[in-house]
């Protein structure tokens, strides 16, 4: 029940119709520089110091940490 490959080719041939191909590739070029910008900008906050999310936590070093396991 959802959109077939005949719907989209449909959609398609619409938006071409209405906006033209140098609309089209004008904003797929706008698209495209855009996300290599985001890319861009998160690689340089993992070099400054922010961890990505698929960072390995550092294990933890501390006094406490020694003196808990003295405890148990």
């Amino acid at each position: 029940m959802g959109i077939g490959i005949s719907e989209l080719l449909l959609i398609l041939a619409i938006v071409v119709i209405l906006f033209g191909t140098k609309k089209l590739r004008d904003v797929g070029g706008d698209l495209g520089s855009a996300i290599r910008s985001f890319r861009k900008s998160m690689n340089e906050g993992e070099q400054e110091g922010f961890p990505s999310k698929t960072a390995e936590p550092k294990p933890v070093n501390s006094d406490a940490a020694k003196s808990q396991d003295k405890i148990s």
